[in-house]
């Protein structure tokens, strides 16, 4: 059930934003971009998997049920602070609201990853996003469709790994980062794969291009979801977190408010 503003009283000026909540909920869908994670799922070869432990359960005659999770903070659909990669950079809790609500650009190149696992974004993908858009808002997330979370949750798909046991999956390129960054002034970017960088440049202990990102005090969402399900512009992403103090990543949950087709 979609929940609504309550209805005014007769003759009562409605309160505050209740009415462009009202006019955005009716207008509006919301598409889940998070994937729901649990034990056994894809993730970074030195991470221990999720613990999940049942402290109490109203199944088994308990007042409540209540789960212990042990789990890494780049978990599933998570969010990448700088501190992930900088020392001394902003952590979760100090990212504001501000950088939470954002324009939604999305890059998409699942035509090319479906015929070269190895692809990455180029300039000439922007310029063709721009020619149908405008510019690339300051100030935006930019998302990179490639269709790889259709592999999601099966980790030999999502690592696709070749016959010498490389894994072969797409990521970003530094040109295209470039662009994003120092001259659109992008927030932030997010990806479905798991990585910012390509699996090949990862499989050699290259993870350039998140520093990149991550040491321009700028931050990222890994394993998005569902990108196929949104326009290319015109949607906006709403992407929250935990509040850990001095956290430097935790699962996130991410959606799109886009109009309805």
């Amino acid at each position: 059930m979609t929940p609504s503003a309550p209805d005014p009283q007769p003759g009562l000026p409605e309160p505050g934003l209740w009415a462009a909540y009202r006019e955005l909920a009716a207008k509006t869908v919301r598409t889940d971009l998070t994937h729901a994670f649990h034990p056994g799922q894809p993730h970074f070869a030195g991470f221990p998997d999720e613990g999940r432990e049942t402290l109490f359960d109203t199944e088994r005659g308990d007042g409540f049920t209540v789960h212990r999770h042990t789990l890494v903070g780049q978990w599933g659909t998570h969010v990448d602070p700088p501190s992930h990669f900088v020392a001394g950079g902003r952590t979760l809790d100090l990212i504001p609201l501000e950088e939470m609500i954002l324009p939604l650009v999305v890059l998409d190149i699942t035509g090319r990853v479906e015929a070269d696992p190895d692809a990455v974004p180029t300039l000439d993908d922007v310029r063709g996003w721009e020619r149908r858009n405008g510019r690339v808002p300051a100030g935006s997330f930019v998302a990179l469709r490639t269709g790889w979370s259709r592999r999601w949750p099966d980790p030999v798909a999502m690592a696709n790994r070749d016959e010498a046991g490389i894994s072969r999956t797409p990521g970003w390129s530094l040109d295209v980062l470039r662009y994003l960054f120092e001259d659109a002034d992008v927030t932030a970017i997010g990806h479905e794969q798991t990585d910012t960088d390509p699996a090949l440049a990862g499989s050699t202990g290259d993870y350039s291009l998140e520093l990149y990102v991550l040491q321009r005090d700028r931050w990222q969402i890994e394993l998005l979801a569902n990108l196929d399900r949104v326009p290319e512009a015109g949607a906006l992403i709403v992407a929250t977190w935990p509040k850990p103090y001095g956290g430097s990543g935790f699962p996130a949950r991410v959606f799109a408010l886009h109009p309805a087709p």
